[in-house]
């Protein structure tokens, strides 16, 4: 390793993760890249998770432990964020585990790019005991997919492009997009968009970065805000920021139930929408007082906006090269949202 190499803080938040917390110190001590710091916040734990981070930085000074001042996973990150001191800027979960060659891949990788980018990779989900859901295994693969083929940004209205754990920035750019100072959860879904909103370039790594926990008390699991986990508020609040352009006609295609939700909170923000389907028994009915209408008047439009709310994946490869055919394009005529 380069005596120059660059130190890469890590910021952790723990709370009552005893059961896991020394396979995760021990994943970080085991990086083939050493010039690491890690800032592990505890947050008001109940357990022995203080006692335990207290005796690894006393084996190892890269570990600092800091203790929140105040409660709940952003505010534990705020704090840690604090004390970095690193050129580059990396998360991690106290509950998971990262393989020896993460930090060493980002490093060698981001410093391919420098300034300006975020590199990000692929994670694998695993349990203790029994295994890991369908519903986790498909969303490993398309979050593996999109770092595969660089799609973070033509992909970002669908789900969160990048694990809260597998990327790595430059402070400076950390700063720049406002690092862990918005208290809007989910905290790695929002970040991602402002790494879009800051037009930070996202290099995608073909490689499983982070190795992430599934558990049942996990807080994605029983925290409130995650409940409803489409996230359409969060969601629409940056199309409209980023990608809203209200001199071109907006259609909603989809009629179901995310259709329906997604039609009452564009009507709060458009006077006027089209809203197609191809639902026969729906077409030429008013729902909420917009005319149902299927889907072939989107090629007699004037160069509308489409935000896609079908659930079912072979459905949208369908209206995937159905929107092609019209010489429609992602990120500049239509979006995803699932």
């Amino acid at each position: 390793m380069k005596d120059n190499s660059p130190l890469v803080s890590i910021i952790m938040a723990a709370k009552d993760t005893e059961p896991y917390l020394s396979d995760c110190l021990d994943s970080i001590l085991a990086q083939t890249y050493t010039n690491w710091e890690l800032l592990a916040v505890n947050d008001h734990s109940s357990d022995n998770t203080p006692q335990i981070l207290k005796s690894y930085a006393e084996k190892d000074g890269r570990i600092k432990v800091i203790n929140s001042k105040k409660h709940l996973l952003i505010p534990a990150l705020q704090e840690g964020y604090k004390h970095a001191k690193g050129t580059l800027i990396n998360r991690m979960d106290s509950d998971d585990k990262m393989p020896d060659y993460k930090l060493k891949l980002l490093v060698s990788e981001w410093e391919k790019y420098g300034k300006g980018h975020v590199i990000a990779g692929g994670t694998e989900h695993f349990v203790d005991e029994g295994e890991v859901g369908d519903g986790f295994r498909r969303y490993e693969k398309w979050l593996n997919g999109v770092a595969k083929n660089g799609a973070h940004y033509e992909e970002i209205y669908k789900e969160c492009v990048i694990p809260s754990h597998s990327w790595i920035i430059h402070h400076e750019d950390l700063d720049r997009v406002g690092a862990f100072d918005p208290e809007v959860y989910p905290e790695d879904y929002d970040l991602c968009f402002r790494f879009y909103s800051a037009g930070l370039a996202i290099v995608g790594i073909d490689k499983v970065l982070h190795y992430w926990r599934d558990r049942s008390d996990r807080i994605s699991r029983t925290w409130e805000c995650y409940k409803d986990n489409r996230y359409f508020d969060l969601k629409l609040r940056y199309f409209y920021e980023l990608d809203r352009d209200k001199n071109r006609p907006l259609v909603l295609w989809g009629a179901g139930s995310n259709g329906k939700d997604m039609a009452k909170l564009l009507l709060t923000k458009e006077d006027i929408i089209h809203w197609v389907c191809d639902n026969q028994k729906k077409i030429g009915k008013h729902i909420y007082g917009v005319l149902m209408e299927h889907f072939n008047i989107i090629p007699k439009l004037n160069n509308p906006q489409i935000i896609i709310v079908v659930t079912s994946p072979k459905d949208n490869i369908i209206i995937k090269r159905l929107l092609a055919s019209w010489g429609k394009k992602p990120v500049r005529d239509y979006w995803f949202f699932l």
